[in-house]
């Protein structure tokens, strides 16, 4: 629980419930439910020149379902500079079309590059945030070059380069970032059947970048028996993202749950997603895949990248040892664990960023502490403190995140280690 007697929902497992699909503002919406608070994904808007004045949150009912519904406004002009430069003189923003979830096909519109948005991001972006955020797009990105036969710096976003499937994407990394959770399940997503009508004519539902967004990270689909696109390419996006394992939930103890609401009203049941926030079980232990490859060949400016990649292809944990190698040569082991789900994504990106020409792995157990994140009021604003408890409930350890208290210093002009002394006291003063 949080010093403010409200459930906290930082550093747990999410699971999501994909009965009804998912798209961008389904996800967005039902992160926000869960607890993440809307100033948040307002900073990372505001980071980019979108605004958070352009997001609309409400509560609404669906088929009896209380859930959060957000809104875009496409039609403000941008706040200059930034991602505002990669819009002018781009035609029109893309209107919705007649499916479940939103705005990502529409038959009109300007078309904005992934190298144009890519660099704007990178640029407003920052930390996690920025990490997720690209991501996602790449992933689309990868898609639709696949689809359309063209590179992926020449991929024109028909779908995902208007302003509305930006802010979902953009909101949603920052609330993941903010959440930190150290895993993320689905067992199977509704895609939907018959066709649908975008740029490209009549296509197949799944939506073909749908499709092949889910066949490169290896999701798991189901027709969800209604004729209509229910799995839009962003909402494909977010699951390849940050879904770590492709199953049922974790065993545990559910904290929280947030509803996220679809557009339109399906006939047969809620147009929802449910997100639910479990921590698990005291001692609990779960498989793991162990992958690692010893290098010693390759520039040490390209290792924080490797870590970087490894985690977004769904690594729980990576890193680099320096090692000694035959004949004395000095080298690097890298390092990684991750769910089977995962493994042969993390495997083929090794491969792919790095000189090595084989990589091994083994399987392991692990055993966890229930974690948790609290948040605690210091001199210097509020800081987020991990917790990790025994099966008993008692605290074992309690540590303020690095993060937070880096940004904290530098807001407050203070040493860094100042800002964790206040933290450690303020929570050694907690009721």
């Amino acid at each position: 629980m949080s010093v403010s007697g409200t459930p906290e929902v930082r550093g747990l497992h999410l699971h999501l419930d994909c009965a009804s699909g998912i798209a961008g503002d389904m996800t967005l919406a039902a992160l926000i439910d869960l607890g993440v608070p809307e100033s948040v994904i307002g900073d990372a808007l505001d980071a980019i020149g979108v605004g958070r004045a352009r997001l609309s949150v409400r509560r609404v009912v669906k088929r009896g379902f209380a859930a959060v519904d957000v809104q875009v406004e496409t039609r403000q002009p941008l706040a200059s500079g930034k991602l505002a430069d990669a819009f002018q003189h781009h035609g029109h923003l893309e209107s919705g079309h007649g499916h479940g979830h939103g705005h990502e096909h529409g038959p009109g519109g300007g078309h904005h590059h992934w190298s144009q948005i890519r660099r704007h991001l990178e640029g407003g972006l920052s930390g996690e945030v920025r990490r997720r955020a690209l991501d996602m797009f790449e992933r689309v990105a990868r898609a639709e070059a696949r689809i359309h036969g063209t590179t992926v710096e020449d991929v024109a976003f028909h779908e995902v380069g208007a302003i509305d499937s930006i802010v979902d994407i953009v909101g949603t990394a920052a609330a993941l970032a903010w959440l930190g959770p150290p895993s993320v399940t689905c067992s199977e997503v509704a895609m939907g059947q018959g066709t649908l009508t975008c740029a490209h004519g009549v296509l197949p539902v799944p939506a073909p970048a749908a499709l092949e967004i889910l066949r490169e990270a290896r999701g798991v689909m189901a027709s969800g028996g209604l004729a209509m696109e229910l799995t839009t390419p962003t909402g494909a996006a977010i699951l390849a993202h940050a879904v770590t394992t492709w199953s049922g939930p974790l065993t545990g103890t559910p904290v929280a749950v947030g509803w996220g609401a679809g557009d339109f009203e399906l006939p047969d049941r809620a147009n929802v997603l449910r997100v639910t926030a479990i921590a698990p079980r005291a001692g609990a232990a779960d498989e793991l895949w162990r992958l690692e490859a010893n290098i010693d060949d390759m520039s040490p400016e390209l290792a924080g990248h490797v870590i970087e990649r490894a985690l977004a292809a769904g690594a729980v944990d990576a890193w680099w040892t320096p090692i000694t190698m035959k004949k004395g040569r000095p080298a690097l082991l890298f390092g990684a664990l991750c769910p089977a789900a995962v493994r042969d994504t993390v495997v083929e990106m090794l491969l792919r960023e790095t000189t090595t020409i084989g990589v091994r792995f083994d399987r392991v157990e692990r055993t966890m502490l229930v974690r948790e994140t609290v948040t605690v009021e210091t001199e210097y604003g509020p800081i987020a403190i991990k917790v990790a408890r025994g099966a008993d409930g008692a605290v074992w350890n309690a540590a303020p995140e690095h993060d937070a208290c880096a940004a904290a210093a530098v807001n407050r002009g203070v040493a860094l280690k100042e800002v964790f002394a206040a933290a450690v006291a303020a929570w050694r003063r907690r009721p």
